[in-house]
């Protein structure tokens, strides 16, 4: 009898666990958005949704239009997932709405100063989209533009884009393929690969806003960030880099250990004034082209985690500070409501030579990975 005992209830709690299981990826499916809401012809071109799952917990969304993630979608500590990226839940409101929310952002991303740079002893004048400054690629910006789809599968999508010589006031016919991938340790992979005919600058990364307690659940100032940084590159007021590289310790810029992003937030100083809050390129301490572990942000609330890996020299924290928009939902997207951490070049760096070098030559193609990473912070891993 006592065998039979511990079968049944052994028998009960497999299907239990399997029932909960079912649930989760249920109540995941209803989180996702609709495929067909996304599909569209712009341009000549088809707009389509795709959606990637690992099979583990892990769901994401693209589209094609903007190379944008839409979705990403993982379970708390109680196995209850949501959607920890902000974003609309139609390709018209992806039209009309914030352009770089989600995005895959080149040919040139963040700011360069005065809208032109010098290249060989030319002078390239590009477009003026935020000031006197270009951002995010001014007209030349893949985040509205439709990519190719080069390959799609349960967990892989691969998007590339043609940027042709002198668009935007960029030289050279530039080819950007980008990867998006899932592993099965619920890690979001996004691998850039690029090549140009003429010697230009590149800067590319992806606009994601995070907020881990799930999009439209509040602020994120209790998420407690790390970042793998000693120093950061301060600018002026209108964010472009002075060319200085200053370290962070005393400063509300110190995140070398884990605290709140909103602790400091609102600390008198001069360059959290200027820009509204943290929108800061933070230098990593690399010390080899490897995949470094430059980020980790928590939700102590939910139990997730998310750690950033990437093979860049920065990485821009942006803590939402001028976002105001309606996303899914319904949901207002305001300041603070979300997180952005951003693995990238520093900005502006074709006027600067003491930054690392955003030169790409025929020949030598540019190569890049990041890695977002999804977790449950079971007390505690750090």
């Amino acid at each position: 009898m006592r065998l039979i005992s511990i079968f049944i209830s052994t028998t009960f709690i497999i299907q239990f666990i399997g029932a909960c299981t079912n649930n989760a990826e249920v109540n995941s499916q209803n989180l996702a958005m609709e495929k067909e809401a996304f599909q569209k012809e712009i341009e000549g071109k088809r707009v389509d949704l795709f959606t990637l799952n690992n099979g583990k917990g892990l769901i994401v969304q693209i589209s094609n239009y903007g190379g944008k993630i839409v979705s990403i979608i993982f379970p708390d500590k109680n196995g209850d997932p949501a959607d920890l990226c902000l974003g609309y839940e139609s390709i018209d409101q992806y039209i009309k709405g914030s352009a770089s929310i989600g995005a895959t952002i080149g040919p040139y991303a963040n700011r360069i100063a005065n809208a032109q740079f010098e290249l060989d002893g030319i002078i390239y004048s590009l477009d003026k989209n935020n000031g006197e400054n270009m951002i995010h690629g001014g007209s030349a910006s893949f985040r509205s533009k439709v990519w190719d789809v080069e390959k799609a599968e349960d967990d892989l999508l691969t998007l590339s884009i043609l940027s042709e010589d002198g668009e935007g006031g960029f030289p050279g016919n530039l080819l950007l393929t980008v990867s998006f991938s899932l592993s099965p340790d619920n890690e979001l992979l996004i691998q850039y690969h690029a090549s140009t005919d003429q010697k230009t600058v590149v800067n590319f990364t992806n606009h994601a806003f995070f907020n881990l307690a799930g999009e439209g659940s509040g602020d994120v100032l209790g998420h407690e960030l790390w970042v793998n940084g000693d120093s950061i590159t301060p600018t002026d007021a209108s964010g472009i880099p002075t060319g200085e590289i200053i370290p962070i310790e005393d400063t509300p810029f110190d995140f070398r250990t884990f605290k709140a992003v909103g602790r400091d937030i609102g600390q008198d100083n001069i360059l959290l004034k200027n820009a509204g809050g943290y929108d800061h390129n933070f230098v990593l301490n690399r010390q080899s082209p490897e995949l470094l572990h430059a980020a980790s942000l928590i939700d102590p609330g939910s139990g997730r985690v998310m750690e950033v890996f990437t093979t860049e020299p920065g990485l821009q924290v942006y803590t939402a500070n001028t976002l105001n928009t309606v996303g899914k939902g319904g949901n207002e997207y305001g300041p603070y409501s979300s997180i952005c951490l951003e693995t990238q070049h520093f900005p502006d760096s074709p006027n600067h030579a003491n930054f690392p070098s955003t030169v790409l030559k025929p020949g030598s193609d540019y190569n890049s990975t990041t890695i977002y990473k999804f977790g449950i912070d079971l007390k505690n891993k750090y």
